[in-house]
């Protein structure tokens, strides 16, 4: 059967669009490919957030058209997601090499696309037409391989976005919020527990945003904590996340829902963008600066080990030196246990793209190692303060960088490494913090025997 090699670029969501895409393409009878090199087909699964994500997919497809024709081999190659969505036809034009371009709602649709090129129906497809009930459509899971056990999932709730920020291309790649139903979401959640999973990553553009048209507030609680609540209820399920939310949908109701469902991890991603009020009325962010304040220190209230972390863009258009320091204080005041700072990128057809005063890159530069440098210094001291610290992880496999050892993640979002073996993965264990690395700690893990005291488990060792 055809060999598909898919590699996807940008975020979670489009890590889940993809998984989506491959268990659809298996069950069609396709195998995927362990490379590029040895695929019938190659596709690209691409980001449009920043020109970065979009110049490096156009390499990538340049230099898989130069590697083919040295080969004399002829692999269907196609774009998939936002930038195949924004550029269509164009891509085609473009790239001689490129037959088929699917939008971000047709990613259900790729299977039979390919057996239209395979079969020779067709020679070339662009699908980027909307597509009513797409949002229901990025539901099936791959197993993990080699019989690996899958520990967390993500699980998408809606696509598109309604909120326009002026620096953002996504309303136009995604289209507007659509929502799937609570039942359907549900079921998704029991399947994956039922092979296994005991930890679910709720997806959305705005996932706080979720049916906002379709379920009424009842009880005091938004549709999204309704959904928290039906998804909580869920046997053999031990932790719940979601990403990424937006600061208005940080209601009384979800601050509340953090004291009451235990499932509910104490991690709040809470992008931020920028700290000058100025700067986020021109990015269209609808919250001030002291508005987003209040609303870390009631989530922190709420929860006293609660981690914030966030997203910042440096460098956006006329932000003055007044401006970047207001930023810089915020994230002083906020103490982040986390952020990811990133350069502003301008994307055609957004409003930003069109504003007066757009910044040097060397200035952009200069802010991004400088805020970069004071948020990692206060994360830097949140970690160490948890060495000697015991803390509950998620056991999900071997350490990504030494398989020799293993790795979790504590309920605040952190990852722990330690001696361990396979016993272990999907399992909830005490680990005994021993040192601090950069954004990860190295513990042993506080294993009882029949006597219930702690067995003992060797030290680590320096490398990470």
């Amino acid at each position: 059967m055809p060999g598909v090699y898919l590699k996807t670029y940008g975020c979670q969501m489009n890590e889940r669009d993809s998984e989506a895409v491959a268990a659809q393409l298996v069950a069609r009878g396709y195998t995927l490919a362990p490379d590029e090199a040895s695929a019938d087909v190659v596709l690209l699964n691409t980001c449009s957030v920043r020109d970065l994500a979009e110049q490096k997919a156009l390499w990538k497809m340049s230099a898989l058209q130069g590697a083919a024709r040295k080969q004399g081999r002829q692999p269907i190659l196609g774009f998939l997601g936002c930038m195949a969505q924004s550029r269509g036809e164009q891509l085609v034009e473009s790239q001689p090499g490129v037959r088929l371009v699917v939008g971000t709602q047709k990613f259900h649709r790729v299977g039979e696309h390919l057996d239209a090129l395979l079969q020779g129906r067709q020679t070339h497809i662009v699908d980027t037409e909307a597509e009513a009930g797409s949002q229901s459509a990025i539901r099936e899971h791959l197993p993990p391989a080699g019989g690996a056990r899958a520990v967390t999932a993500f699980v998408s709730i809606m696509q598109g976005c309604n909120q326009h920020c002026t620096f953002c291309i996504v309303p136009s790649t995604r289209g507007a919020e659509r929502s799937r139903t609570i039942p359907d979401i549900v079921a998704e959640v029991r399947g994956l527990v039922d092979r296994g999973v005991r930890e679910i990553t709720l997806l959305g553009q705005i996932v706080t945003s979720f049916g906002r048209r379709d379920y009424p507030t009842r009880d005091g609680r938004s549709a999204f904590v309704q959904l928290l609540d039906a998804v909580h209820a869920v046997e053999g399920l031990d932790r719940i996340r979601f990403t990424s939310p937006h600061p208005k949908g940080y209601g009384d109701d979800l601050i509340e829902a953090f004291t009451r469902l235990p499932k509910l991890v104490e991690h709040a991603h809470l992008p931020l963008q920028s700290g000058s009020d100025r700067i986020l009325r021109q990015m269209h962010r609808g919250y001030t600066r002291e508005r987003y304040l209040s609303i870390v220190s009631r989530l922190r209230a709420a929860h006293p080990d609660m981690a914030v972390t966030t997203d910042i863009i440096v460098g956006f258009p006329g932000e003055t030196e007044a401006d970047f320091e207001d930023t810089v204080t915020l994230c002083q005041e906020a103490a982040f246990d986390q952020a990811y700072v990133f350069k502003y990128s301008p994307r055609r057809d957004t409003p930003a793209a069109a504003l007066p005063d757009q910044l040097p890159e060397a200035l952009i530069e200069e802010r991004h190692a400088r805020l970069l440098a004071r948020v990692n210094e206060i994360a830097s001291r949140k970690y160490a303060d948890l060495v000697g610290h015991t803390v509950e992880i998620l056991v999900e496999g071997p350490s990504r960088k030494n398989p020799a050892r293993y790795e979790g993640r504590t309920r605040s979002n952190r990852i722990v490494v330690f001696e361990g073996d396979s016993r272990h993965v999907g399992e909830l264990l005490d680990v005994q913090v021993e040192r601090a690395g950069a954004f990860t700690l190295y513990g042993i893990p506080e294993l009882r025997g029949l006597d219930d005291e702690p067995a003992s488990a060797p030290p680590l060792a320096a490398t990470p």
